[in-house]
């Protein structure tokens, strides 16, 4: 597959290096000379400075032959025109545009999209995306990480294991024989900064963090399990109110169950649009590194606070200055990876990337054939791969122990028939079965062999 990327940002820089080590023809092309020789010397693709929605740019980038086009530049403007100029001068047959400003987004002008009218594909939309990541950390406070799959059934949950956890120095294949019903498998841990798939002997150690495939029903057992306590988020202070704050707290106010929340926004502007657009919610202006103003929030009360301002050390300052005054539960906004490090020292409780959050959705709309959904883990490192089995697969009819599976690769969960089975060495993989793949990021493209998903672009 010939796929152009338009913006060598960290997002654009990442679904490169996804596509190129999957041996696709791969060109970057961004305004910025240094962010083009960045991809070029680190990756395995082609790159071309320049404009990416100037004809010409998009010409020298081969555009006349590509099959998709991925505008993921800054400028919400530059994609739209990017993927209209690939549409109208090249016909290239997949545009995907990444649009940060929500009046695009707006329901009553959909019909900007159709073809007709703006030839974009895939509308990706970060704010909604991370506001929904955002979500799904707070249904979950106890981890670090978590996603949904297989529609809905199962979660992903990122635990960190403390020193009380009751499994601790267990091998897994003990877990199994002592939870015999409980529908989870781990399938991943990151011990002292490494990464890897563990193999039934492995054991779990304080300071890791395990990432665990469960059933829905069994979400609160597993955490249980490993040492975590859920709880209900009824009290809920989130630290900026732009698109991702404003977006949470809208969500938060349309659930049935009452939950208090307060915004506290630095910008006056912002701060009223967002009063202007919520309902119930409290909205505060002013600096959420102030005390005073965090105490009028009576942050020793709240659950949770999420940090979601556009600035990665106001949000980590903000949530330590939140847990140092009572709060119960921080999480935090951050955009560079190296500062992911720092949680546990700082004792933030979880994390939000945007940008993995961004090239997942990006990832998910441009896999191969019947692949339902794509997770990055943490800076790239894994993939959490969702899919539905063909009947030209060399797994469909197999026993999972008969599957010649790479070392890194793990599966989560088979969903059969509607129902979630926990995967064992005699489940039997049936053509039209939904399975949840754990693969480290080198043995993606033998995942994908396996499932023969790359027999179908789009």
């Amino acid at each position: 597959m010939k796929v152009i990327i338009c913006g060598a940002g960290q997002v654009g820089w990442q679904i490169a290096r996804h596509l190129s080590g999957e041996n696709n023809d791969v060109t970057v092309v961004d305004s910025n000379p240094e962010l083009v020789r960045r991809a070029t010397d680190t990756l395995d693709v082609q790159g071309i400075a320049g404009f990416a929605s100037y004809p010409d740019v998009l010409d020298r980038a081969g555009a006349a032959d590509a099959d998709m086009v991925i505008a993921a530049t800054h400028s919400d403007e530059v994609n739209m025109v990017t993927c209209q100029v690939a549409h109208s001068v090249f016909s290239v047959q997949r545009k995907i545009a990444r649009l940060r400003a929500q009046n695009y987004l707006d329901p009553a002008y959909a019909d900007l999209y159709r073809r007709n009218h703006l030839p974009i594909d895939v509308v990706i939309s970060p704010e909604r995306e991370v506001a929904e990541a955002a979500l799904q950390r707070l249904a979950a406070p106890a981890a670090f990480d978590t996603e949904s799959f297989l529609e809905g059934r199962a979660q992903l949950l990122g635990i960190m294991i403390d020193e009380d956890c009751p499994v601790i120095n267990t091998p897994l294949r003990q877990l199994t024989d002592l939870f015999s019903t409980l529908r989870a498998v781990v399938v991943g841990i990151r011990r002292e900064g490494t990464l890897f798939v563990p193999s039934p002997g492995d054991q779990i150690f304080p300071d890791d963090e395990c990432y665990i495939f469960t059933d829905t029903e069994d979400m609160t057992r597993t955490l249980e399990i490993f040492g975590k306590t859920q709880s209900k988020q009824e009290r809920i202070v989130i630290i900026g109110g732009g698109n991702v704050g404003l977006g949470v707290a809208q969500a938060l106010e349309a659930r049935t169950e009452r939950v208090r929340v307060k915004v506290i926004e630095k910008d006056r502007e912002i701060a009223e649009r967002a009063a202007d657009a919520l309902d119930r919610t409290i909205v505060l202006h002013g600096d959420g590194l102030d005390s005073s103003l965090l105490e009028e929030a009576n942050i020793s009360s709240a659950d949770a606070v999420l940090a979601v301002t556009d600035d990665d050390k106001t949000n980590l300052l903000a949530a330590v200055r939140a847990k140092e005054m009572g709060c119960k539960m921080s999480i935090s906004l951050v955009n560079d990876p190296t500062l992911v490090p720092l949680m546990g020292p700082l004792d933030i409780d979880a994390y939000i990337n945007p940008r993995a959050v961004t090239v997942s959705s990006i990832l998910r709309h441009i896999r191969h054939g019947r692949v339902r959904g794509v997770y990055s883990i943490g800076d790239a490192e894994a993939e959490v791969i969702e899919a539905q089995v063909l009947g030209t697969s060399p797994i469909a009819g197999q026993k999972v122990k008969d599957i010649d599976f790479p070392e890194g690769t793990l599966i989560g969960a088979v969903m059969q028939q509607g129902k979630i089975v926990r995967p064992t060495g005699e489940t039997r993989i049936e053509e039209g079965n939904v399975i949840a793949i754990f693969a480290m990021s080198d043995d993606v493209p033998e995942v994908e062999r396996l499932l023969q998903v790359s027999i179908d672009f789009f």
